[in-house]
């Protein structure tokens, strides 16, 4: 159902039957890792005008990634990862 390197692709399906007759499959709930859990590879200082996928393809290889640097630092809305100068991003080891 979902690639190796997403993040969906070790959760468990459940299917549910409606009132209809109708069996809707679907995937189990994603719990966020602790971030501090997560091995550092690095730490990112932002700068102006970047880009969180840019960050990703930078340090990880690949910029669909973004969600292991969002798991990393605890967030939950990645857009926030870059939004303040100066902050530094923790970068994980690359999960898969």
């Amino acid at each position: 159902m979902f690639e190796p390197t997403s993040r969906y692709y070790n959760l468990k399906t459940t299917q549910f039957t409606t009132l209809d007759g109708r069996t809707l499959t679907h995937v189990q709930r994603r719990f966020l890792p602790a971030g501090k859990a997560l091995p550092t590879l690095e730490e990112v200082v932002i700068r102006e005008d970047d880009r969180l996928d840019q960050i990703t393809a930078r340090t990880l290889g690949e910029a669909e990634q973004f969600w292991q640097i969002a798991d990393a630092n605890d967030a939950m809305h990645p857009a926030a990862l870059t939004a303040q100068l100066g902050q530094r991003l923790r970068i994980p080891m690359p999960q898969v």
